[in-house]
């Protein structure tokens, strides 16, 4: 199949407008509650049901993909993505601000697991770790980017926009989509798991929504209990139905594929600690250095510019070490990035704070593309739906881990602390666990082959045709 270099782009503005979405009204949820008559606070149902929205329906992607075409349904979750973006817009009142996120996250569900299948299934693995980087980016520079976009567009134009900017790029991409993306469809398709689904979308949707809002004060704490007790109860009953099912919405069979194993566990531990990152420095910023949100936004992007330095020599990288040394390595290079945000104080000189997080933004898109790419490695062609949608949910439920753990640490130390409000030193001790539960990845990495993945870093021949065959 032949490789379109517009192919990796066309996914990445997709996720680029997912991901950015995700973040980007944290900075105007007062001036869009002034507009449809609710309080602030009330209106962070908005953010929580993006994410329960992205959650429960993530595990079906797969499944919907093969059976309908990956092109199909990129260019309906970008449809869909689209219209929830206009109801956001035209939104007069909490409940219909609050579908309309819905309707976003529905889309955005589909958007990153089946962005992910269309790159394996189109790409020639030579060329997939180029490709990847285009989807690792948006992942991070997205969160990154989000709130100070969203500050500047609500300051100076109005918050409708933030919404509405999404209509054009949306349907440029659709055109593109139907152009030049393939509908390749699975030969044989299983039967929809709907059982499976509930249970997933129960154990999904309590455990990220429940450890998103731990620590935050935003329901009373049985609530949370309940949510996390229920998750829990319905990921056991999901693991105990997808060993009896012969093709469960999510295959956790797949992990007994050592890099899938370690890319989905490894990548778990690591994330943990990212998606603390993007939650931790702005609040330390603001309300640790007194920074308003437009500059506390221009510093953190600074870590989403030297994920994009890191782009051109990704695949020079991993050629020459190969992933098994790379992951390893650079989970605790990036993790001591990570702990040097516990060093920084009011007295900090901005350029220091900027090189910092310049420096660990370039080795964190290093690992995130080794980690995206390596999980396909050795899945077999007629499992790949399934391994795209089993890494989206973990991902998913790694920065809501992340999120609630570096939120419960800040807390507990205020609570020690006896403060009345939260100040520059009670973050320290939230940065060192992230990152020490990140370098926890470390290990389970080095556990890899020596030569994994060495086929897509271009450190062996291809196989051939009939290996190909061999391994579907």
């Amino acid at each position: 199949m032949t490789y379109n270099r517009l192919v990796p782009l066309i996914v990445a503005v997709a996720l680029f407008m997912e991901n950015m979405d995700s973040t980007v009204i944290a900075t105007s949820l007062p001036a869009i509650a002034a507009a449809i008559g609710t309080n602030p606070l009330a209106l962070k149902l908005a953010v929580t049901s993006y994410l329960l929205s992205l959650a429960v329906f993530i595990p079906a992607s797969g499944w919907i993909a093969d059976r309908f075409g990956a092109r199909t349904v990129f260019r309906a979750a970008i449809a869909v993505f689209v219209l929830g973006s206009i109801g956001c817009a035209v939104s007069d009142s909490l409940t219909d601000f609050v579908i309309a996120r819905i309707g976003q996250g529905v889309g955005g569900a589909m958007m990153t697991p089946v962005g992910r299948l269309v790159l394996v299934r189109t790409i020639e693995r030579r060329a997939l770790i180029s490709a990847m980087v285009w989807v690792t980016v948006p992942a991070m520079v997205g969160p990154v980017v989000g709130p100070p976009v969203g500050g500047f567009i609500t300051t100076y134009f109005s918050w409708h926009w933030i919404f509405l900017i999404n209509v054009p790029i949306g349907l440029v991409g659709i055109v593109l989509v139907t152009r030049y993306i393939e509908n390749i469809k699975a030969e044989a398709h299983d039967p929809f798991d709907f059982r499976g689904m509930v249970l997933a979308g129960l154990a999904m949707g309590g455990l990220a929504f429940g450890f998103s809002v731990l620590g935050l004060e935003y329901l009373p704490w049985p609530i949370v209990a309940a949510l996390l007790g229920g998750g829990t109860v319905a990921a056991l009953a999901y693991v105990a139905h997808a060993r009896r099912t012969p093709a469960p919405i999510l295959d956790l069979s797949l992990l007994r594929v050592p890099t899938f194993r370690a890319s989905v566990l490894g990548g778990f531990l690591f994330r943990v600690g990212v998606g603390a990152m993007p939650f931790l420095l702005p609040l330390l910023l603001q309300l640790g250095f007194h920074r308003t949100p437009f500059q506390s936004g221009l510093i953190t992007f600074s870590s989403a510019l030297g994920a994009m330095t890191m782009k051109a020599g990704i695949a020079t990288i991993l050629k020459r070490l190969g992933f098994r040394t790379v992951l390893t390595v650079n989970a605790v290079v990036s993790a001591a990035m990570l702990a040097a945000c516990a060093a920084f104080t009011p007295a900090t000189p901005i350029p220091v704070i900027i090189a910092i997080l310049l420096v660990g933004g370039f080795f964190r898109s290093l690992q995130f593309t080794s980690i995206n790419t390596i999980a396909y490695a050795d899945v077999p062609p007629r499992l790949i739906s399934r391994a795209t949608s089993l890494t989206a949910a973990a991902q998913q439920l790694s920065l809501s881990v992340g999120v609630a753990i570096g939120a419960l640490a800040v807390e507990l130390v205020v609570r020690f602390n006896q403060t009345p409000t939260i100040g520059a030193a009670d973050f320290p001790p939230a940065f060192l666990l992230v990152a020490a539960i990140s370098a926890l990845s470390a290990p389970l990495f080095w556990k890899l082959p020596p030569e994994a993945g060495a086929e897509l870093a271009d450190r062996m021949p291809a196989p051939t045709e009939a290996s190909d065959q061999r391994l579907g």
